[in-house]
């Protein structure tokens, strides 16, 4: 069995350090309960930031000195972090999804399918597989898992789990439409693969705009075997067959 986690967060928008701080805390109480892997939100350490300007400003390059002290400062020991941010490279801009485990960077998927608010972004181009617990994963970010193309690399993999970063922090009329159809899109993802898939989202309100999540974890037939509730933050932990 592995112990798998997902954090369903408050949004945090270009304040790293309070971000990280808030992360440590979801990180000491996943670690006190065991699980093996730990996943946080779409863009959750700079924010969704969906305006280019602001976007490179906190863009974080995975080599630099600034994501060095980042790491430095996560736990040696505990889960396999996967962690949602901006990632700077050659003057590019990714969506991005780091694995890190005890503090050291094992590598990071970036986002493949972009909305068109997103184009500012450069595609990602390759699903890689990842190791936890005994545990073979791999990452979609949150609107790929529209693409059935895209469960099915990480299915190719040869791994069990779709790990699915996501943020739906919407203005109010489309979170409404969308508040439902999250989980059912990504059933089709499971039953299409044979894969498990845990997402990770954030909750509360910004302005005219909110979001409910869904953090859950949904089996290979598509059903949510567990779920948290939609409107405030918790750590969802699910022991995994």
């Amino acid at each position: 069995m592995t112990r798998i986690a997902a954090a369903q967060t408050p949004e945090f928008r270009e304040d790293v350090d309070a971000a990280l701080t808030y992360a440590l805390t979801v990180i000491a109480a996943a670690t006190a309960q065991g699980a093996d892997l730990l996943v946080f939100p779409e863009g959750y350490l700079q924010g969704y930031l969906t305006q280019d300007a602001p976007a490179r400003r906190h863009a974080l390059n995975l080599t630099g000195e600034a994501f060095a002290a980042i790491l430095a400062r996560l736990p040696e020991a505990g889960p396999t972090i996967v962690l949602g941010l901006i990632e700077e490279e050659g003057g590019r801009i990714f969506n991005t999804a780091a694995v890190i485990r005890h503090g050291e960077l094992l590598g990071r998927y970036r986002k493949t399918h972009l909305l068109a608010g997103e184009a500012f972004f450069g595609p990602g181009t390759d699903c890689p597989g990842f190791e936890a617990g005994g545990l073979t994963f791999g990452i979609n970010i949150c609107y790929d898992t529209n693409f059935p193309q895209a469960a099915q690399a990480v299915a190719e993999t040869c791994a069990t789990l779709l790990v699915c970063p996501a943020n739906n922090m919407m203005k109010r009329p489309a979170a409404e439409h969308w508040r439902d159809r999250h989980n059912p899109a990504r059933a089709e993802r499971c039953r299409e693969t044979g894969l498990w898939l845990i997402s990770s989202d954030v909750t509360g309100q910004r302005g005219d705009r909110i979001a409910w999540g869904p953090t859950a974890v949904l089996n290979p037939q598509g059903e949510v075997v567990a779920q948290l509730p939609l409107d405030q933050p918790g750590l969802l932990v699910f022991e995994m067959p």
